[in-house]
């Protein structure tokens, strides 16, 4: 290898190779990075471009690396795991590593972006702990105005005035029923067959701070305007659901599995997609604690790197 080409090594595309040949699958890689097939399949293409030869057959019905992509990956295999063993190391050498982060989230937020933000963390700063509270959006904003938690994960219908926002991703909501209800496997819903349905709620989307996608069924088709349940927890209404109380919104990732279960079942009443949008909402820079501020830092990192992910 030429020394230009040494250099210009680009280490996000051997990661994502490396990641690639570990799955033995584009697909599964992509799914494992949290990024889209063709964005992972485009740096894979780059990647193969940079170092001038194939790495991955793609003609063959079952994944292959070429005999140089192979040699390529060991050395991959090698390079992270000693990155891994280096971060073990110096675990408590710097100054202000130990410590401890505590944030408070939303229930059931499923989201690769914020596995990976706690696994890098985690792998730079060993020995921070973390302390992990579950609550809804207006507590978590309230928290943090009033000086009694620093970090939080909440859905935002916009950034709060005075408080530091990042927006992670977008979070998608799907109107749901249960198996036990009416309309459960009908595929064409309209909005008057709704209307008068009971509604299974968020507590903090019926107190008028618009934090949570509720707002937009409520201002728009006119939902939920009688309410039969309500709870402050994604798997308490995500249980009355089910049991058929009453029609509701669910983030779609977190219903995935009692989709294919026969669990639920998704209304569709709307072209329009339902959704909010994930932010980190943190005190000052000044008023976070050494640890608070590093994990910030992380979060910043990777929303540079992985625009993409979700």
């Amino acid at each position: 290898m030429d020394a230009n080409l040494q250099s210009d090594l680009n280490w996000n595309l051997l990661r994502m190779f490396y990641m690639i040949a570990t799955e033995k699958s584009i697909t599964k890689a992509a799914k494992r990075l949290g990024l889209s097939q063709p964005s992972v399949s485009n740096a894979l293409q780059k990647l193969e471009t940079q170092l001038r030869c194939q790495l991955v057959f793609r003609d063959s019905r079952h994944f292959e690396l070429t005999q140089r992509g192979d040699r390529i990956y060991q050395e991959c295999r090698d390079i992270f795991h000693s990155a891994e063993r280096i971060a073990s190391l110096i675990r408590g050498a710097a100054e202000g590593e130990s410590g401890e982060v505590r944030y408070q989230i939303i229930s059931n937020l499923a989201s690769p972006m914020l596995d990976e933000i706690l696994r890098l963390f985690h792998q730079r700063h060993p020995s921070v702990s973390f302390q992990s509270e579950v609550q809804n959006s207006q507590v978590i904003v309230r928290g943090i105005q009033e000086g009694r938690v620093n970090v939080g994960f909440c859905l935002l219908a916009q950034p709060v005035p005075n408080l530091c926002s990042l927006r992670l991703f977008r979070e998608e909501f799907l109107l749901f029923c249960g198996a036990e209800h009416p309309l459960f496997g009908q595929e064409t819903i309209s909005i008057e067959d709704v209307q008068r349905e009971p509604f299974i709620s968020f507590a903090c989307a019926t107190e008028g701070a618009g934090l949570e996608p509720m707002s937009m069924l409520r201002d728009g088709p006119r939902l939920g305007e009688h309410i039969s349940g309500l709870s402050t927890n994604m798997e308490e209404v995500r249980r009355m659901i089910v049991a058929g109380l009453g029609i509701g919104i669910l983030p779609l990732m977190s219903a995935t599995g009692d989709i294919q279960d026969g669990a639920l079942w998704p209304l569709k009443i709307t072209d329009e997609p339902i959704g909010a949008d994930v932010h980190l909402v943190h005190a000052p820079t000044d008023d976070l604690t050494p640890a608070e501020q590093k994990f910030v830092k992380v979060v910043h990192e990777l929303i540079a790197l992985y625009p993409d992910i979700v």
